[in-house]
């Protein structure tokens, strides 16, 4: 057992994960928007149920600006790179359409519509349906992969998959836990023993990855 410093590792993984999206989120913004978006503000927040968020409107105000925010879920970001980029690009696209006035979603901005397939299968992803949450399991393409690849971020992806974010003041046990997703919906919860668990929202095997 041992005691993790929240201060020195907790804000320091936030603070450098939070620049890298910021860097990302302009690289991708040039490559894929033609550098149409608007500045968003970036967090990195616990969203156990999702991936990620877009804001649908401007709750940022920086010396007169409003911004919106996209966030990615602190859970997240030990996943390959390319997934991560995968779940910034699809809420960028969330920004694309309140930019424009596309309406994407519906069911209070849960159910991903064929026009949000459309502006994302556009930018590098794969878009499949899902009942509950429409056109919405994003995935990578193969030129999104490539593209990946070209850049800097492939030099972070040991980094990226090695670290977690600690919870403030907590104590960590040696002994580690399972992760179980839906390959449907990307639901995923975790277990101290391996067990058999199904999505009750796509009724599917939820698969420990």
């Amino acid at each position: 057992m041992k005691k993790m410093n929240w201060d020195q590792s907790g804000e320091s993984y936030l603070s450098e994960s939070i620049r890298m999206l910021e860097e990302t989120f302009d690289l991708l913004n040039e490559h894929y928007f033609e550098s149409a978006l608007s500045k968003s503000v970036i967090t990195v927040q616990s969203t156990p149920s999702a991936y990620g968020h877009f804001t649908t409107k401007r709750i940022w105000k920086d010396d007169q600006v409003e911004r919106y925010e996209i966030n990615l879920g602190a859970e997240t970001l030990h996943r390959p790179i390319e997934e991560v980029v995968a779940t910034l690009i699809h809420e960028m696209v969330h920004q694309y359409c309140a930019e424009n006035d596309i309406k994407d979603t519906s069911r209070g901005g849960t159910y991903h519509n064929k026009r949000f397939k459309k502006e994302a299968e556009k930018r590098g992803l794969v878009i499949t349906y899902n009942h509950r949450i429409g056109f919405s399991i994003t995935q990578p393409s193969s030129e999104l992969l490539s593209f990946v690849q070209s850049t800097k971020w492939l030099e972070q992806i040991s980094w990226h998959r090695q670290t977690r974010v600690p919870e403030p003041n907590v104590t960590v046990s040696s002994s580690s836990t399972r992760k179980y997703e839906c390959d449907q919906c990307g639901m995923s919860v975790r277990a101290t023993k391996e067990v058999n668990i199904i999505c009750g929202d796509c009724n599917s095997h939820m698969k420990q990855v």
